[in-house]
């Protein structure tokens, strides 16, 4: 059993993030010591690791959550858990076109500012 901050080391989970997921419900609260400190086992500290590597990913707090059930599942559900990464692997290439087309707009306005003029292309284009 580890204190919260070699927990918090182990994971790569800052002290405060698991506080919160603790509080969110996220993992389960871990049990505490005679002193009223919470103590980690080795499968708490992986459960922690399991979730910072979901957020990596860019995934949101419920889908790790429920990745971090169906991992935990006696029968895991490999199907749930392709759809699930399928879903935000689409999710992602559509915030990957958005950053593409914001690119090239702000590359044609900024193209279009002159240094040193009066009057800015790039405002007035904006203000329209």
């Amino acid at each position: 059993m580890i204190a919260i901050g070699e927990a918090a080391r182990q994971s790569g989970v800052s002290i405060e993030t698991i506080r919160y997921y603790e509080r969110e419900r996220v993992v389960p609260a871990p049990r505490r010591a005679a002193n009223g400190r919470r103590v980690y086992s080795d499968k708490e500290v992986g459960r922690l690791r399991f979730i910072r590597r979901c957020r990596d990913l860019g995934f949101s707090i419920s889908e790790a959550k429920g990745l971090l059930s169906l991992s935990e599942g006696e029968n895991s559900n490999c199907a749930k858990v392709k759809e699930i990464g399928t879903a935000h692997l689409n999710a992602v290439r559509c915030k990957i076109a958005e950053l593409t087309a914001l690119e090239a707009a702000l590359e044609e306005l900024t193209a279009n500012c002159r240094s040193g003029s009066v009057s800015c292309q790039m405002l007035e284009a904006l203000a329209r």
